[in-house]
């Protein structure tokens, strides 16, 4: 062989030799990235639960292959998605008699009296009577006074806007005491501080937003994680999805329903941006344990923040109230670092008002948007909103104002008097069970017989007018206690047994619309299909 072919080939195989350690390389890279996450997705889910999801997500593939690739069977799943939307679509859709649907602006502008006169119809559409209490949450209605005041303050204030305070500093200020009166409720240091928002949502957001920032700035984070429970409110999804943030769900015990404290910890690592608890979480109406959650943030210098949008007015008078919780939820915790409390649900302020708090300025400066080189001006705001309503910080300063601590401690009495007479209730029928140990507004409950369909329980309360919120994973129905739901929840605890008594005697009774929808979904493993009948249901909310 000549020298230049031996050359070659041990040119060639210098090469290869490179191209088998980079492919080596690449390998070993690829198993422990997928291992890492593989092991830390079974210290969080178990063995069993690790097992169950992948399960699940290969199930998952496997339909959505065969939809693509099975002859008729997209065709087939899409007919009933269509199906479902439509129903769904006829009963949002309602005509309003003798309302002219208008496509495009009126060539010439009607008269106030004329208007006045389509808004009066267009009210009476509303099909379900609040004021009678048989819906859970929703309305939030603190009596006709507050709601005349509330009225007066909007119109006061129609014009203003928030983002120019030298224009309404009136505006500017009841902001700034709506914060003070909010931190004050939840014994907050004197370095705290915190944003009016447009809702629990956006409250949320602004944290969730915040400790991303944060840990990017301080600790060079670039790959986020959030650590919540299963049951956090889903607006915690949804800022995970925005702000591109992993989203650690954590089971809850069974028993209690609290998150699972030894997930949490297995959970944690240098990605870890925050730990979220909720007080009291949407489903089930359960405080998660606070100070536990609180041990681990000190102990891995993790911010935490309480989800207490819900228990908003709630939680800090609860104690005045009768019902003290069985340890603290707030600023006096000391690892906790923020905390959303909604002013539009217990405080009976107009929608569209919530309140985000921080223990330092140092940590709300994260929250804040500032740009100094735009052509238009230096620009700064602290919130997602650019304008907003002064009209809404009226109404939220107002309706605080008016029902001051006396005020609140009394509300909160009367409904946790409520839903404790409730769960009591519940407790005693014998086909019934209340999720967990629920000790503020909202009571959860399902079947424990196998001849009682919840769902259809909720479809019966429905014939009969109730309008409670239906629950799964596990399948369940709710009750937010309201101001309204006071004076109806004998009533409901009648309509409770005598709908378990119907079941009973002839369970096709409780064949209805609840049912039919829950169920299916419950027996749908395409999830996918759900999200298009989703799709539907928020394209018909601008259908003409």
């Amino acid at each position: 062989m000549s020298s230049a072919s031996t050359s070659l080939l041990d040119h060639l195989r210098g090469r290869n030799g490179t191209l088998e350690g980079i492919k080596n390389i690449l390998l070993a890279y690829t198993v422990y990235k997928y291992g890492k996450y593989a092991l830390a997705y079974i210290r969080v889910k178990g063995v069993q639960g690790a097992i169950v999801a992948l399960f699940k997500q290969l199930l998952q593939i496997s339909i959505t292959i065969a939809r693509r690739f099975v002859p008729g069977a997209n065709a087939a799943v899409a007919s009933q998605i269509e199906k479902n939307v439509t129903s769904l679509q006829k009963k949002l859709m309602g005509d309003v008699p003798d309302h002219l649907k208008q496509h495009a602006l009126p060539l010439k502008g009607l008269p106030a009296s004329a208007v006045v006169t389509e808004l009066k119809r267009l009210k009476a559409t509303e099909h379900v009577d609040w004021k009678a209490g048989k819906i859970s949450g929703a309305v939030y209605h603190g009596g006709e006074d507050v709601n005349k005041l509330v009225t007066e303050a909007f119109g006061m204030f129609t014009v203003a806007n928030p983002l120019h305070p030298e224009l309404f500093p009136g505006v500017r200020q009841m902001e700034a005491e709506v914060v003070s009166m909010l931190l004050r409720m939840y014994n907050a240091p004197d370095s705290a501080c915190g944003s009016m928002t447009s809702g629990g949502t956006e409250s949320l957001l602004m944290a969730i937003k915040t400790y991303r920032d944060m840990a990017r700035e301080l600790r060079g984070v670039t790959e986020p994680e959030l650590i919540a429970p299963v049951t956090v409110h889903t607006a915690v999804d949804k800022g995970a999805a925005y702000f591109g943030i992993k989203l650690i769900h954590i089971p809850v015990d069974p028993a209690t329903g609290q998150v699972n404290m030894a997930k949490v910890a297995n959970a944690i690592n240098g990605n870890t941006v925050m730990i979220v608890g909720s007080a009291p979480n949407y489903p089930h109406g359960i405080v998660d344990p606070i100070p536990e959650l609180s041990a681990l943030a000190v102990k891995y210098k993790i911010p935490l923040h309480v989800d207490a949008c819900l228990g908003g007015f709630i939680v800090p008078f609860a104690e005045k109230a009768g019902f003290p919780l069985p340890f603290h939820v707030d600023f006096r915790v000391e690892g906790v670092t923020s905390i959303s409390a909604d002013t539009h649900k217990y405080g009976f302020a107009p929608k569209g008002s919530s309140v985000i708090m921080y223990r330092s300025k140092e940590i709300r400066n994260y929250q804040y948007f500032i740009t100094t080189e735009w052509p238009g001006g230096v620009y700064c705001s602290p919130t997602i909103a650019g304008s907003r309503p002064g009209a809404l910080v009226a109404g939220c300063w107002a309706a605080m104002m008016h029902f001051g601590e006396s005020g609140y401690v009394e509300t909160t009495r009367q409904i946790l008097t409520a839903a404790r007479s409730i769960a009591d209730g519940i407790k005693s029928i014998e086909q019934l069970q209340v999720i967990g140990q629920p000790k503020l507004s909202v009571v959860a409950f399902n079947s424990k017989s196998p001849k009682v369909k919840i769902y259809a329980v909720a479809d019966i309360l429905d014939k009969r007018g109730w309008h409670l919120n239906v629950l799964q994973n596990p399948p369940a129905i709710h009750i937010a206690c309201t101001y309204l739901n006071v004076r109806a929840s004998k009533v409901l605890l009648t309509d409770l047994k005598e709908a378990i008594a119907m079941l009973l005697k002839d369970p096709s009774c409780g064949n209805g619309d609840v049912a039919a929808i829950y169920g299916t979904m419950a027996s749908v493993p395409d999830r996918t299909v759900i999200s298009d009948v989703c799709r539907g249901f928020l394209d018909a909310l601008t259908m003409m």
